[in-house]
């Protein structure tokens, strides 16, 4: 049963960040998206229409290639718990 609460936490988290408003710093976020592409194990290549863009996505995911999706929504709930913590 863990899973399914990790699960739960995990897409609270996500909702949380899709409804949030104040800007978060740049680091963060793409930390953020390289967690949840691990977390739902999405492999599509970055999509932006910016190569500079798609050059730091494609970093941010290279540092945690090796995480597992569990690991990696543990980081983005963990992440999120921060923010809303301040």
């Amino acid at each position: 049963m863990k899973n399914k609460k990790l699960q739960t936490e995990f897409l609270n988290a996500v909702s949380y960040v899709n409804d949030y408003n104040d800007p978060l710093p740049a680091d963060f976020l793409l930390n953020l998206y390289a967690y949840y592409k691990i977390a739902s194990k999405n492999s599509e290549s970055p999509g932006s229409k910016t190569p500079l863009i798609n050059a730091f996505k494609a970093n941010a995911l290279i540092q945690v290639k090796n995480m597992t999706p569990e690991e990696a929504m543990e980081k983005y709930i963990e992440m999120v718990n921060d923010i809303k913590n301040k």
